[in-house]
């Protein structure tokens, strides 16, 4: 949710791999919206819900710790298929914390969500940019697209997004040189060392990674696409040193092969927007259940890699 610190609007733009309805539904029906909505972690109870211009909607998240939250969503506009208004974070006697505008557009077959959150002030719009942050809450939209894909192919998935405050050539370049991957890829704490970079389709990569603990693991990075600046696919495997293909040594079930498709989309001239999506390959039920409960913490550790290359484009 990069945005100019002055503003008190702070925007969101996602495009999903599923037709315009699909992802309205999504948003309008009760039981498929309990799927998604919220940070990881989190559960939602509907209580009541009028999904017309003037009407309510009264839930409770509950959060991973046990704590309730209750809200009351007041619809100030709902055009079907387009266009969803409403005021966000009130309950009984206290206020909405901003209004939310939602746009939805087909994108030949897609459905590019808009989304503009505005607050009072711009100081209270840069305090819940750091909120939302510390509290996960761009995951909302990442299981959206998660919820979306198991719905429409029948395949578990994971999604994480990302806007930097970059043109889309940099960001492509961060991706695709070696010497830069390697200093933000990495978990935090871990470094990232290649012994063999080859950065084209077909081509493959090898590296050894330390961690915190001095542990050292090795993975290979396979390219199936390269599509400069736009889209970049490859398969990453842990390897032993001598590049034979394993199973991660911290999970006993895990899937060998993963799938990472990266797609870079320019919102501005200087901003790109970076969604990632990591799907297991050829893996067991055992393999694909451990993927599903860690999404918590590859949420955590793709955010951290993200904050590394937030940083290093800024410096």
């Amino acid at each position: 949710m990069a945005e100019k610190n002055k503003s008190n609007v702070i925007t969101l733009s996602r495009v999903y791999d599923a037709p315009l309805q699909s992802v309205w539904d999504a948003w309008t029906i009760s039981e498929e919206v309990a799927q998604w909505w919220g940070p990881r972690g989190f559960t939602l109870t509907t209580h009541s819900r009028d999904l017309r211009t003037g009407g309510h909607w009264h839930y409770t998240m509950h959060g991973p710790d046990g704590t309730d939250y209750e809200n009351t969503t007041q619809y100030l506009e709902v055009l079907p298929l387009q266009r969803m208004v409403y005021d966000h974070g009130g309950h009984k006697d206290r206020p909405p914390l901003f209004r939310v505008t939602a746009l939805f557009t087909e994108r030949n077959g897609r459905t590019q969500l808009d989304m503009s959150m505005a607050f009072a002030t711009p100081e209270i719009a840069k305090d819940m940019r750091g909120f939302i942050k510390k509290a996960g809450g761009e995951s909302t939209w990442d299981r959206l697209a998660e919820y979306l894909g198991k719905r429409l192919s029948g395949k578990e998935q994971f999604f994480i997004a990302r806007t930097f405050d970059a043109p889309v050539a940099r960001v492509y370049e961060m991706w695709t040189d070696p010497e830069h991957l390697a200093q933000w890829l990495p978990p935090t704490g871990a470094s990232l060392r290649f012994l063999r970079a080859e950065m084209r389709v077909g081509g493959t990569s090898f590296y050894a990674m330390t961690m915190a603990n001095g542990a050292v693991m090795h993975g290979r990075l396979t390219y199936h696409a390269l599509e400069k600046p736009s889209r970049i696919v490859y398969a990453q495997q842990f390897c032993e040193e001598k590049e034979q293909v394993i199973t991660a040594p911290f999970f006993a079930n895990w899937p060998q092969t993963m799938l990472t498709t990266v797609e870079l989309t320019p919102e501005t001239a200087e901003r790109t927007r970076v969604a990632l999506r990591w799907e297991p390959q050829d893996a067991s039920a055992a393999a694909i259940a451990e993927f599903v409960k860690q999404r918590g913490g590859m949420t955590m550790g793709w955010t951290g890699s993200f904050d590394k290359l937030e940083a290093l484009i800024s410096s």
